[in-house]
């Protein structure tokens, strides 16, 4: 970035000092400016084209700043514009006084802004074509980078999910359950066998999707916690809070299960400190998922991607932002929530 506001730097003083050679050509016979001898002619058009470049510089730096974004584009162009054409009209006028180039009265001023007005005009076209021109490319370019990215993101996440968070360990466990199961009590080990059956049915059918549908999420996650809490029959508990009002809105898919898989991960699980992890809705545009804090003294070894996965994907969803709070007794996640109707741009 450093390097190309240096050579932004060379291109604008080059062309401050070309445009002003050429200005000089402009002058009509007669004028204050024309009368000058040549290099001084030359010094006064190159320091009025300076004036105005690199107030219509700043004045470009300033509204992209304000209205940094593509949607933005028709507001900042018709704003930037306009203020374009007041300071190319005026800019200059301070300076033209002190060099006794214009008369120290309303009509003197009037015939000066009229003087140039066409050129004025034109110079400010050139330049702000110029500028939205590079601005507009550089977005594009961001654009495809940030594409790229996501795309890596994506494939990352899918190979998390199915290595890390759905690992051979999860599953090793789950089978020494049903084994278990099968010798107690045989309709337990058929019902745990078909949740089973649906935690590994849901990655695979949505580990590519954007979003799914939070009914769909949350049925999930009960399923991944009822195979859970057969390991952890009294040591675990979880309350699901949502109101079925919330149900058609969307969420990334298995975020809630990377956070209960985090909780359990890092936080000790016994009969005497029983975990349990709450699930709910907070002001009808996020979901908590909140456990009750008892770090274990030795921690899983762990990657360390999977709160930083949910973070850049909602990044890429809008730039929306995941929240942690830490208390001294809690842990809490929110998640935001989507609505598909008012993102008809975000696919499923």
């Amino acid at each position: 970035m450093k390097n190309f506001k240096i050579r932004e730097i060379h291109v604008r003083w080059v062309g401050i000092f070309l445009v002003g050679f050429l200005v000089m050509f402009t002058e009509q016979e007669g004028t204050p400016a024309a009368a000058l001898p040549f290099w001084s002619h030359y010094f006064v058009s190159v320091a009025f084209t300076a004036i105005y470049w690199n107030g219509a510089y700043l004045l470009f730096m300033w509204f992209r700043k304000v209205f940094p974004e593509i949607s933005q584009t028709y507001k900042r162009l018709f704003l930037t514009y306009m203020a374009l054409f007041v300071w190319m009209s005026i800019g200059g006028i301070p300076f033209k006084m002190a060099l006794g180039l214009v008369e120290y009265t309303l009509s003197g001023v009037f015939l000066a802004c009229s003087e140039y007005f066409m050129l004025n005009i034109i110079l400010a076209i050139i330049i702000g074509t110029i500028y939205e021109t590079v601005f507009f490319f550089e977005k594009w370019k961001e654009s495809i980078q940030q594409n790229e990215e996501l795309k890596n993101q994506q494939i990352r996440t899918q190979f998390e999910v199915l290595q890390n968070q759905m690992s051979p360990h999860f599953l090793f466990n789950s089978l020494n359950t049903l084994t278990t199961l099968i010798a107690e009590n045989q309709q337990v080990a058929i019902d745990f066998t078909q949740k089973l059956s649906e935690v590994y049915r849901y990655i695979l059918q949505n580990k590519e999707r954007d979003l799914v549908h939070l009914h769909e999420e949350l049925d999930f996650a009960k399923s991944y916690l009822y195979l859970l809490k057969m390991r952890f029959p009294d040591n675990l508990t979880a309350t699901f809070n949502v109101d079925k009002k919330y149900e058609h809105l969307s969420i990334a898919p298995l975020t809630i299960q990377m956070l209960v898989e985090n909780a359990i991960k890092h936080n000790v699980v016994s009969k005497a400190d029983p975990l349990h992890i709450d699930v709910y809705v907070e002001n009808g545009s996020s979901i908590v998922v909140k456990n009750n804090l008892q770090k274990r003294p030795v921690i899983e070894k762990s990657t360390k991607t999977g709160l930083a996965n949910i973070r850049k994907r909602y990044e890429y969803l809008g730039n929306r932002q995941i929240e942690i709070i830490t208390t001294p007794k809690n842990y809490m996640v929110a998640i935001p929530l989507i609505d598909l109707i008012e993102n008809r741009n975000i696919a499923v």
